[in-house]
């Protein structure tokens, strides 16, 4: 199964759900004090599968800040699980080299940088008007 974000009749692919939920549980474990607190658009809103025309404005800043922010955290510093901060990714430490901070871990199944992925469709939101799902396929 694999997790997608539509917007209109475009689907970007992102990946697993398990992969889908490294990204929110590591911004909420490195840059928030509980889950939704400062970015709650990104956090709940999105995260939960919706996100509307009027909130993508919101969302934008919100996903430049968390972008910024990531920087500051070192590739091994990624949390695959919220709820449970043993777990590590399938992989292991064996990463790209290209990876250089947690900014730019996240890589989408079709190999695409996550954070841009989500710009460029709350982009498109924004623009188009409509709701943005996050769809299951």
């Amino acid at each position: 199964m694999t997790v997608g974000f539509k917007v209109d009749s475009v689907t970007d692919e992102l990946g697993s759900p398990d992969f889908f939920y490294a990204f929110f549980s590591t911004v909420s474990a490195r840059l928030e004090p509980e889950w939704g607190a400062r970015f709650p658009v990104l956090m709940t809103r999105l995260y939960q599968g919706e996100l509307t025309q009027e909130e993508a404005t919101t969302a934008l800043a919100e996903l430049d800040r968390v972008r910024i922010e990531l920087r500051q955290f070192a590739p091994d510093q990624v949390v695959w699980s919220f709820e449970d901060r043993s777990q590590l990714p399938p992989w292991g430490s064996d990463i790209a080299e290209t990876i250089t901070d947690l900014s730019n871990y996240f890589v989408t199944s079709t190999g695409r940088d996550l954070i841009t992925t989500l710009q460029e469709g709350i982009e498109d939101l924004r623009d188009r008007g409509g709701t943005a799902l996050i769809v299951r396929f």
